[in-house]
């Protein structure tokens, strides 16, 4: 055996720091290799009382391996002390004693070296007759025929890991997977160093075909850290990457890392082929984390089309449920009909479904809260809210409830409607009017004495007491109205005092737009107290980003808020192919009127399709035979205050604000501040009077010019 090259360079060592030990002192006391031999005696000593500290094993061969750096350094301070070389040359003596004690300490050096160092000639590793040793001491454990073929490879490869395999049980029906049970091969010691990567290679298959598990303790048998089973399933994978179960492909797809829901499972997949829909229901694997959906990677994880209008998502807690239909489900039409309009108990009615097929809800009243209800309806042009109106109306007026319409502008649909209900009309100062008599019916109905007692009462929804009839007023085209030059301000700040006062005397505001923001008519106390009190309705306003900023703007939290497209459009055929061959998509869109989002109780938003209200055919079948009036009471109050007349008719005088009076000379003047005996709070910039809203041409500016100078 050859010398290793560690040894040899100690030796040498040893052999060349000999005479400077006994030179160095006598001839040069100053020189700084003293100085570094005794630093290197003081470090040795420091390694003796850490090794002598330590409870690790070795602590014996530690102190002796620092032995020559103290004795060195107690060499040199003696020469340096003795006079000359010392009595008999005891310096010289002394150094090559120390020399020889070095070639004494070397196999210690060589024993703490071993393991660092790479053997000079194969087979020279110490441990592997020990190693050799364990399966020697089972190979007549009784093992059966799999399980000592699987040992064979096992040894093959070098033990990983330093394990041993316990038993190898073959998978039912497969030829090539198995399960193997490991154990430590030293008792007492944890398996570290296992990788799914090591264990194919010893067995020639590809790393994603291994899985590693810990082993339970079970009665009978052990487990823990010194144990693993190892799962070998070649055949299994490649069956479930040609052709998966349904478990198996949500697992590997959606459920994954990258997938479209991560860290959920699925639970089951149903059919409807009724209704021609595909449901998968899935929840979270941890229960205190929250889904996490991306529909594209889901669709694309099942391999769904990738389309909103049949693909759809609903959470509820740790569970959330995925509805695939083969046709756009809101497409459908569903009829109105008196049966689903006609109110409860609870003064709930259907107004709609969802993409399930189940009904949703509208109120007429809060029955919770024993007052009237609000309602707020967004959306842009021809998307469905007129039709919503007709559907609305016609619940409450099935309820007994009275119904106003004002419009900015005159419509066919609106016209209709006016034929069913108490009052309509179709601009911003009939509105004006209908919001001033709303508001002084609060006080009209605050003073009317109930029958059975004769005191007056807070509105109470059903109760037969009650001597009036809620009132639902609304107001389309709210922003536009508010932004009236002339009556815009008396609109906007009766609309806010009737949502804030009106539910305790029976009467609910309904306004309607495309924008539901303070910047446009709706301020935020207005829109808190709609969104306290209604359930918002929200139409497409336009773009799935404003749809969705519109319904988070009506929620208290942000809530995931379904898109609405423009148009329900299924993919066909490949966009890549039409554009290589120069053909145009195909035309198959479907309208998305009528479908809106509508914020139920709980801050949930859900996609439905309102009823359908035909206009075309006679409406009489959806609304009550009679249209419910205000009391003979209400009306003489409002005549009194000069509210009820003809709202179509022109501005009265002094009906918004005080007329002009002419002065002595002859000119005119108009007086400032409040309004008139109707109400309606002071005139901002943009409230002009009528003829300043009349100024046309260049002639009529100078007469008014000259009008204001007095000239």
């Amino acid at each position: 055996m050859s010398t290793p090259r560690s040894v040899v360079l100690e030796r040498l060592a040893y052999t060349l720091a000999a005479p400077v030990l006994a030179v160095a002192p006598n001839l040069y006391p100053d020189s700084p290799v003293n100085q570094v031999v005794q630093l290197a005696g003081a470090a040795g000593i420091g390694g003796w009382i850490l090794a002598a500290r330590s409870d690790e094993h070795g602590a014996g061969r530690k102190i002796l391996r620092w032995s020559p750096l103290v004795l060195a350094a107690a060499i040199d301070v003696t020469a340096k002390t003795t006079t000359g070389f010392g009595p008999w040359w005891m310096d010289g003596l002394l150094a090559a004693g120390w020399a020889a004690a070095g070639y004494v300490v070397m196999p210690f050096s060589r024993h703490a070296r071993s393991r660092h160092r790479p053997a000079l000639a194969a087979p020279a590793v110490q441990l592997a007759p020990a190693e050799a040793l364990e399966p020697a001491a089972v190979v007549d454990d009784g093992a059966d025929a799999l399980t000592r073929d699987a040992r064979v490879l096992w040894e093959r490869a070098g033990m990983p890991a330093r394990t041993h395999i316990v038993k190898a049980t073959r998978h039912p029906a497969m030829r090539n997977d198995y399960t193997l049970l490991l154990r430590a091969s030293e008792t007492g010691r944890p398996i570290t160093g296992l990788s799914e990567s090591v264990v194919a290679a010893a067995f020639f298959i590809d790393e994603s075909d291994v899985t590693l598990s810990p082993v339970s303790i079970q009665p009978g048998r052990q487990g823990g850290p010194g144990w693993m089973e190892a799962h070998l399933t070649p055949d299994a994978n490649q069956r479930r990457r040609k052709a998966p179960t349904d478990q198996e492909r949500w697992t590997d797809k959606v459920g994954s890392p990258k997938g479209g829901a991560p860290g959920s499972e699925l639970i089951h997949k149903s059919r409807d082929a009724v209704r021609g829909v595909t449901f998968y229901r899935a929840k979270m694997a941890d229960a205190t984390t929250s889904p996490r959906i991306d529909l594209a990677k889901v669709c694309r994880g099942l391999k769904l089309p990738e389309d909103d209008s049949c693909v759809f998502v609903l959470i509820d807690g740790i569970e959330f449920l995925i509805s695939a239909f083969d046709k756009p489900p809101l497409s459908a039409i569903f009829p109105a009909t008196r049966e689903l309009l006609t109110p409860d108990a609870k003064g709930m009615y259907v107004c709609g479904f969802t993409i399930t097929g189940q009904p949703v809800k509208n109120m007429v009243f809060q029955h919770d809260k024993n007052a009237a209800a609000h309602g707020l309806i967004l959306g842009v042009s021809r998307s469905g809210k007129t039709q919503f109106f007709a559907i609305n109306m016609a619940a409450q007026s099935l309820d007994g409830q009275v119904v106003w319409l004002s419009t900015v502008r005159k419509d066919e649909k609106t016209s209709t409607l006016g034929k069913y209900i108490d009052r309509q009309g179709s601009n911003a100062l009939w509105m004006a009017r209908s919001l001033r008599a709303a508001k002084a019916l609060c006080e009209i109905r605050a003073e009317m004495p109930w029958p059975h007692d004769g005191e007056a009462h807070d509105y109470k929804p059903g109760d037969p007491r009650c001597p009036y009839r809620q009132l639902n007023v609304y107001a389309d085209e709210f922003m536009t109205a508010a932004q009236d030059a002339q009556f815009g301000e008396f609109i906007q700040t009766d609309g806010d005092d009737l949502t804030v006062t009106g539910l305790k005397y029976g009467i609910g505001f309904n306004p309607a737009g495309q924008s539901p923001f303070a910047h446009n008519g709706f301020s935020t106390e207005m829109k808190d107290n709609l969104r306290q009190n209604s359930r918002p309705t929200i139409f497409n306003m336009g773009s799935p980003g404003a749809t969705r900023k519109a319904a988070e703007g009506t929620m208290e939290n942000a809530y995931d808020v379904p898109t609405i497209p423009a148009r329900y459009a299924q993919q066909e055929g490949s966009a890549i192919e039409r554009a290589m061959k120069g053909e145009a998509d195909p035309e198959n869109g479907v309208s998305t009127g009528g479908v809106a989002v509508m914020v139920m109780d709980n801050g949930r938003a859900v996609l439905m399709r309102s009823l359908y209200a035909d206009f075309d055919t006679d409406l009489a079948t959806l609304f009550p035979d009679d249209v419910n009036h205000l009391t003979d009471h209400e009306i003489s109050e409002l005549e009194k205050r000069g509210l009820w007349f003809d709202w179509n008719e022109p501005v009265r005088p002094g009906e918004f604000w005080p007329e002009p009076e002419d002065d002595d000379d002859g000119s005119t003047r108009r007086r400032g501040g409040g309004g008139g005996k109707g109400g309606g709070g002071k005139r901002g910039p943009k409230s002009g009077s009528s003829r300043e809203a009349q100024i046309t041409s260049p002639r009529q500016a100078l007469e008014a010019i000259k009008s204001l100078n007095n000239a």
